[in-house]
């Protein structure tokens, strides 16, 4: 049975013991012991936080020098996060996501989100928020003993913490499908009936997606088929309607992604659904290299340690018209990604989760799954900004990077750094758009207002 997975492809477990056995060593979910080199592929793709090697976490986080000096990989707060994005201006103007509701959907959840999240918040100083959580289905009662809850728990809360720490002010609706995460297209449209029912009932401005599945996994794809994608696309025509925004992460696996079994990954280019989907703006991966005050050291790199941000063509989707002014780098295909954020391990995001009574404490989390509900968080202000949801913003992204960066905020990443990643060659971050990190990344200060400005939602 294809596997249906979360995209927080490298965790790391803080704590020595736990760094040790989880980022220098990539966390292959599978349970594998040995240490691969950092491209080497993981063993399975299940929820790189899953079932083994879970220890006891640091009590408070550690200082970027501490990382360093300890496990040799930069671990970055939201305090950081918010000063490389060039956010606090915007919120001492008041634009903090106040009145903006952020949906973010996971299976299963995780019991103890709320509280995880008060912590989160009171570490750094920020105000905690309210999560409303929404179980749809039938939701088994939490195990902490069961890998497929573990890794969906820790999905879950990265999501959370990483959509509050951008928009503090916007309320968050945490979706629980009931859905095993081996259960594949079996279990897509559960999430599918779950986002549309919110969008038809009002809740939500922007949805963000951490989970995805390789096309070529979809039934019917080796003959040319591709209804079993196109008959799930419902939510996301529902949300065009309504002018809600649709995130999704563009994966880890560079420029190829899992096999049906999620026992390897294809051996050439691929793509995956949602991040394809011309209705989902696609966001990948960038690595930030900042000091103790979240000030950049380096322009941003493209995510390539222990995974690789996801991009390339789709094998089931034409080039959407707003796509049209980079054809030369697209063809005929939809490319991902549209956007980036952060997400590589080494600059790696700070999270507090306690669901699993023998993991309690902070860990550093890294894949596009953490990119994605950044982002969302940026919408959420935009949308505050503008008084009205921006929708769909494609088109006003694809405009934006066309301008200056001074109005736009669209910061291109063009170091040369590639998206390439276990032995399939991907695409290298140039000038202008790139399937490595699409347009770039994002000046907050001046990309919220233009893109509230320039898109045309509701």
């Amino acid at each position: 049975m294809r596997r249906f997975r979360p995209r927080s492809a490298a965790v790391a477990a803080a704590g020595a013991t736990a760094l040790t056995a989880a980022v220098l060593t990539a966390v292959p979910a599978g349970g594998a012991t040995a240490a691969p080199a950092p491209h080497a592929p993981a063993a399975r793709a299940v929820p790189a936080v899953a079932g083994h090697r879970l220890v006891h976490g640091v009590s408070s986080p550690l200082t970027l020098a501490q990382c360093q000096a300890k496990w040799g990989i930069n671990c970055y707060t939201p305090l950081q996060y918010r000063q490389a994005y060039d956010l606090n201006p915007l919120y001492r103007a008041g634009v903090t996501g106040k009145g903006r509701t952020i949906v973010v959907v996971d299976s299963f959840g995780s019991p103890t989100i709320q509280h995880d999240l008060d912590v989160y918040s009171a570490q750094f100083g920020i105000r905690s928020s309210k999560v409303e959580v929404v179980k749809w289905g039938d939701v088994p009662p939490f195990d902490p003993a069961n890998p497929d809850h573990t890794g969906w728990a820790g999905e879950s809360t990265l999501d959370v913490e990483m959509a509050h720490a951008v928009a503090p002010d916007a309320k968050i609706v945490l979706v629980e499908t009931g859905v095993a995460e081996t259960e594949g297209v079996v279990g897509l449209p559960e999430m599918m009936d779950a986002e549309k029912y919110l969008i038809d009932h009002n809740v939500g401005d922007v949805i963000t997606q951490s989970f995805g599945a390789t096309e070529n996994t979809f039934p019917g794809f080796d003959k040319g088929d591709f209804s079993s994608i196109q008959g799930l696309r419902y939510a996301f025509q529902d949300a065009a309607r309504h002018g809600v925004t649709v995130l999704a992460s563009s994966g880890d696996g560079g420029a190829t992604d899992a096999v049906e079994d999620g026992s390897s990954n294809y051996p050439y280019p691929v793509n995956s659904w949602p991040s394809a989907d011309p209705l989902v703006t696609s966001v990948g991966g960038t690595q930030l290299h900042l000091d103790a005050a979240g000030n950049r050291t380096a322009p941003d790199s493209v995510y390539n340690d222990y995974g690789a941000g996801g991009g390339g063509q789709s094998h089931v989707f034409a080039r959407p018209s707003y796509q049209n002014g980079v054809k030369k780098t697209v063809g005929t295909r939809r490319g991902t990604p549209d956007i980036s954020m952060a997400a590589a391990v080494d600059g790696g995001a700070w999270v507090y989760s306690s669901y699993d009574p023998t993991a309690t404490g902070w860990d550093v989390y890294g894949g596009t799954s953490e990119a994605s509900p950044l982002f969302s968080g940026i919408v959420a202000l935009a949308d505050q900004f503008g008084g009205h949801r921006v929708g769909d913003i494609h088109q006003a992204l694809y405009t934006l990077a066309k301008g200056s960066p001074k109005f736009s905020g669209v910061v291109d990443v063009a170091d040369g750094t590639n998206n390439s990643y276990d032995g399939v060659t991907g695409y290298t971050a140039v000038e202008g758009y790139d399937m490595a990190t699409g347009v770039g990344t994002v000046d907050a200060l001046r990309f919220v207002p233009a893109l509230a400005l320039t898109s045309w939602g509701r």
